[in-house]
């Protein structure tokens, strides 16, 4: 039988899931304001419009109170560091699944890159909801960049959710925190090596 390995802690997962909840809450309701058709489906236009705000604004809430959890911060800190094994994995190298860490390349690039964007759409959605600007950047710039920002956000996210989809045993270990340990070897080999010789509980 193949052996489940520990791969996520609970803090960990319900920081995923609470944030993608939060995501969801805060696309829908822009899609509400924004889709003529949803928006006069929906109606309520201030009260979708609140819902929207506060969602953004708590997007970031669920990482930071995660920061209390040793688990979280030593994921983060093996998303922080590119390896040569990440190098290799961007070149599509033969057997680049079995040299990767727990974090392949492509999550540790989404990862980074999600961040920096949550950064932006939070400080633009701020300026936007406080009606009011840096005096040498117009509101309708600030709206430009808050809206490429999303587009570009829901696209990525879209991948994300796509990969994830497409790898049943990726999504069994940020539900459950388990993993086999035969994707584990196949897709995270440095990271299966590592687990293994790690002293049984």
């Amino acid at each position: 039988m193949d052996e489940r390995l520990h791969r996520f802690a609970l803090s960990v997962r319900v920081v995923h899931q609470t944030t993608a909840v939060l995501f969801v809450v805060c696309v829908a309701a822009a899609a509400c304001l924004y889709i003529g058709p949803l928006a006069e489906a929906v109606g309520r236009r201030p009260l979708v419009a609140t819902v929207h705000e506060w969602a953004g604004v708590l997007l970031p809430v669920p990482l930071l109170v995660g920061l209390l959890s040793r688990a979280l911060r030593a994921d983060l800190r093996r998303i922080d560091r590119f390896t040569p094994a990440d190098r290799r994995w961007l070149r599509r190298a033969p057997n680049r699944g079995r040299e990767a860490g727990k974090f392949n390349a492509g999550q540790k690039l989404y990862a980074a890159w999600i961040a920096g964007a949550v950064v932006v759409m939070v400080g633009t959605g701020l300026l936007l909801w406080f009606r009011f600007a840096l005096p040498s950047i117009p509101r309708a710039s600030v709206l430009f960049v808050h809206d490429l920002g999303a587009f570009s956000v829901v696209l990525a996210v879209a991948g994300h959710v796509r990969h994830a989809y497409a790898d049943p045993e990726a999504r069994r270990g940020m539900r459950t925190g388990r993993v086999s340990g035969t994707w584990a070897r196949d897709e995270h080999g440095a990271w299966f090596t590592e687990v293994a010789r790690e002293p049984r509980r």
